[in-house]
């Protein structure tokens, strides 16, 4: 006599799973945010974004060096990988760079993490 056991292998033709109903990230797309998330990878440069976010007017790359605890051209440093990440957009008025948050760069950042099905 044969016996026969319960193995963890599904039965033809049932799915052991629900296929994925969202939307995934194209290749492009995948790659263009990974790069938003290796200019994020500091700690510096979250304080930077997060200091742009909570303010009204574009920022002044000297208001940096107090908070952030910086010197001046380390600073621009860091304000240069955020705008070659298109994370900020930089206007010279004068002598001086300001800095504010692309909105939109921001919003392919959340639209990574929704929850709720959002749209890149």
């Amino acid at each position: 006599m044969t016996a026969t056991t319960s193995s963890a292998r599904p039965m033809a033709g049932a799915a052991c799973c629900a296929p994925l109903d969202a939307r995934g990230l194209s290749d492009a797309d995948a790659r263009a945010t990974a790069a938003l998330f290796r200019a994020l990878a500091d700690p510096h440069r979250v304080k930077i974004v997060n200091l742009l976010a909570t303010s009204p007017d574009p920022v002044c790359v000297c208001e940096f060096t107090g908070p952030l605890g910086l010197s001046q051209p380390t600073v621009s440093h860091h304000l240069k990988k955020l705008v070659a990440a298109g994370l900020l957009e930089r206007e010279q008025r004068g002598t001086w760079a300001y800095y504010s948050l692309d909105r939109d760069a921001l919003g392919r950042l959340a639209a990574v993490a929704d929850l709720q099905g959002g749209t890149l």
